[in-house]
Formats: structure tokens, C-alpha cells, sequence
């Protein structure tokens, strides 16, 4: 199956992937590096964890209203530049984090960052589509994940390590060395990232709002809005309570928790590539029914847990890291190609923040449906694991109306 217009190309394609892999790598670790600091934050800057919960939520947020603002522009801007002159400003947003004096102003920094972040993340996926054939987008695409699910599931290990590691700047460490790494990938961005310009000379018809309009309404990326959003409530509706319901639940230490991370964390950095090359090979939208299903084993188990050995949970949750985020592989590079590459930015913009925020929803409907019994356990935890599954039978039925772009419209033929 050929894209419908022809890719740029680049001197070393592989170097480019890991480039635009690390920028995916340090603004996801941004935002979860700050989940283990929470003790330290509620202390030191003597607030509540209600005032905690929104430095968190706030980043979601902004990320989310950013991605919709961003559709106003993305695609009237050479991409390389675009990039590099938002990864900067997250970089700048990210320094203030650490150099934060109190509550208030680490608040304002930690949305500013959120604001650049989640623009950063649809640019990513953005310049690999416009880059990678789709041929090959599937094994791209594994590359790019294997950054996300990487920074995913070490940002909570990593956030106590780095705070507990140097003491005298305490929670500031973490994002000192977000910085520190984001400037050099951003360098790197700058020697080796190519131009891309060729979405620029597209005749545009109408005001931008109803440029945005236009492509928000088209029957196909619909489709895939609703697809992106099954998907983050098929997943994001159970992890966020993992280490809460392991801890109490499975009465596993908390120490504990770090092992499951970090075991996950290695085992993604091998399977989103292999995933992504099945992709490929086989086609995609098989590979993702497959590993959707899949899915679902480990996605049940975990959320019926009872107090078992803690190998048994430690293959279980490793199963789970593999094939929860992998659905996103093979999914992810079927999204990038529903929209004509000269609205490719404004699609992905708007389909970052659907991401955002039916991720949020996930969370809040979740955190709904679960209770905690006299004794401190968490119940209907099993519950959200069935919601979680139909919310995934759901995308797997929904995927097969994706569609590959044309020229001439943004329908066209079946992904697979």
C-alpha cells in the first residue's frame, strides 16, 4: 500500500528517528517524572495533595488546550523550525520548573511546559509520517514508541533516584537533568533534523478557524479521533491505578512498584521495534487487532489481582507494558495516515489533544467507579478492567473504518 504523495528524503534515516525518538523521550519523561516527587513537593513547598494533584493536572491540561491552539498554525511553518523553536521554549519552561522559589510559580511553569509539550508530541508523529513511507511507518512509528513507552514506565523510578541521588537540590534535580538532556538532543535536532516545507504550498481556502473546522468535521479523521480516544480509555482508565492497587491490594511493597517499571521499561525497548516491524510486514491493522486482543489477558489479570507470588506478578505486569502501550504501535501509524500530508499537522494537533484528553477522562471515570473499602482495599478495580476491555473491543471494530488519504480527499482506501 503506497502513501498518497511522495516523502521527503533524508541523508540518514535512522539517525533521524532516533533525534525526533529523544525529543518524544524527554518531554513525556517531563511529565511523568514529576508523579514520585509529590512527598518531597507536599513538604518542602508545605502544600496539600490537592494542591499536588493540580501541578499535575495542569500539565495535562495545558498540553490538551495547546494541541487545539496549535491547529491554528502548524501547518504554515517549516516543521524543522516549528520544532526546534518549540522544544526550546518547553526547555526554558522545564529549567523554571527547577528554579521554581514557590507553589505558585512552579504551577506557572509546570503548564508552560505542558503547553509546549503536548505540541511537541503531535509534531513528533507529525515529521515521521511526513518523513517515513508507510511502508515503513509501522517500524518508525516502534521507535518513536519505544521512546514513549521507555520514558513512561521510568519516570517514576527515575524521579526518586535523581531526588534522592543529590540531596542539596532535592526534587529540582529531575528536571535539571531533563534540561541538561533535552539540550543536547535539541543540538542534535538542530545539526540533523531536515526541512520540511512541502505542506506549505497547498492552496488554503477560507479563515484559519475554518481551515481548523474543515478539517476537524471530515468523516475520516472523525473516525480516527473516536479510535484515538477508545484507545487512551482502553488504557489510561487502569494504569493510573496500578501502584495504588499493588501496594494495597496484592500487598506488595512499594519498593516493589520500581522493580515492575523498570521490567517493563526493558522489555518495551525491545518489543514496540519488533511490533512495529510485524506491522510492516504482515499489516498493520492485523498486527493491531492481534495485539489488542492480546492485551486484554494481562489487562484482566491485573485488575482481579489477589495476593500471589511476585514472579507470577512480575510476568503478568511485564506482559502488560508489552501489549497495553504496543496497541499504540501499529494504531498510531494507521492514524498518520488518514489525513492529506497538507493538514497532516492540523490533524495531529487536534488529534494530541483528543489523546490528552480522553486520557484525563479515563483517569476521572476510573477514579469514579472505584471506592475504598473500611479497611483501605480497593474495589471495582475489576469493574474498570471491564471497561477497559470493551473500550478496546471497541477500537478493534473501529479501526477496520480507518482509511488510507488520496489526493483529493481524505477518504480513501481501507489501512491495513
Amino acid at each position: 500500500m503506497h502513501s498518497a504523495s511522495p516523502t521527503p528524503v533524508v541523508k540518514n534515516e535512522r539517525l533521524f528517528l532516533l533525534t525526533i525518538a529523544g525529543i518524544q523521550f524527554t518531554h513525556i519523561l517531563d511529565f511523568m517524572i514529576m508523579m514520585p516527587l509529590g512527598p518531597q513537593l507536599i513538604r518542602v513547598l508545605h502544600i496539600d495533595t490537592h494542591q499536588f494533584g493540580v501541578l499535575l493536572s495542569s500539565y495535562t491540561f495545558t498540553a490538551a488546550a495547546s494541541g487545539l491552539l496549535a491547529a491554528s498554525y502548524i501547518d504554515r511553518f517549516d516543521r524543522r523550525k516549528l520544532i526546534l523553536t518549540l522544544y526550546a521554549l518547553f526547555i526554558i519552561a522545564t529549567l523554571c520548573c527547577g528554579l521554581a522559589p514557590d507553589y505558585t510559580t512552579l504551577l506557572i511553569a509546570r503548564a508552560l511546559a505542558g503547553a509546549f509539550g503536548g505540541i511537541l508530541g503531535a509534531m513528533v508523529q507529525t515529521m515521521v509520517a511526513d518523513v517515513i513511507p508507510f511502508e515503513r511507518r509501522g517500524k518508525a512509528m516502534g521507535t518513536v514508541m519505544t521512546a514513549f513507552s521507555i520514558s513512561t514506565v521510568a519516570g517514576v523510578p527515575l524521579g526518586l533516584l535523581l531526588a534522592s541521588s543529590f540531596p542539596a537540590i532535592g526534587w529540582r534535580a529531575p528536571f535539571f537533568f531533563i534540561v541538561l538532556l533535552a539540550a543536547g538532543f535539541w543540538l542534535i535536532g538542530y545539526k540533523l533534523l531536515p526541512s520540511l516545507t512541502a505542506h506549505l504550498h497547498s492552496k488554503r481556502v477560507g479563515n484559519i478557524f475554518q481551515q481548523i473546522f474543515t478539517v476537524a468535521k471530515e468523516p475520516s479523521h472523525l473516525t480516527a479521533f473516536a479510535f484515538i480516544a477508545l484507545l487512551m480509555m482502553a488504557g489510561f482508565t487502569v494504569i493510573p491505578y496500578i501502584a495504588l492497587y499493588m501496594t494495597t491490594n496484592v500487598g506488595l511493597p512499594e519498593s516493589f512498584i520500581t522493580v515492575i517499571y523498570l521490567c517493563g521499561g526493558a522489555a518495551t525497548f525491545f518489543t514496540s521495534q519488533l511490533i512495529g516491524r510485524m506491522s510492516d510486514k504482515h499489516g498493520k491493522l492485523k498486527i493491531f487487532r492481534r495485539v489488542a486482543l492480546a492485551s486484554f489477558i494481562p489487562l484482566l489479570i491485573t485488575t482481579h489481582l489477589v495476593p500471589i507470588a511476585w514472579w507470577l506478578v512480575l510476568i503478568n505486569s511485564t506482559l502488560f507494558f508489552i501489549l497495553v502501550p504496543g496497541r499504540m504501535v501499529p494504531g498510531m501509524a494507521m492514524v498518520s495516515a488518514v489525513p492529506v500530508p497538507h493538514v497532516r499537522g492540523t490533524f495531529m494537533s487536534l488529534a494530541s489533544s483528543v489523546q490528552m484528553l480522553s486520557s484525563g477522562l479515563a483517569t476521572l471515570v476510573a477514579g469514579l467507579i472505584m471506592t475504598r473499602a473500611p479497611d483501605g482495599q480497593i474495589v471495582h478495580y475489576d469493574t474498570v478492567g471491564y471497561l477497559a476491555v470493551a473500550c478496546g473491543i471497541a477500537s478493534i471494530w473501529i479501526a477496520r473504518h480507518l482509511r488510507i488519504a488520496t489526493p483529493a480527499a481524505a477518504t480513501g482506501k481501507p489501512l491495513t
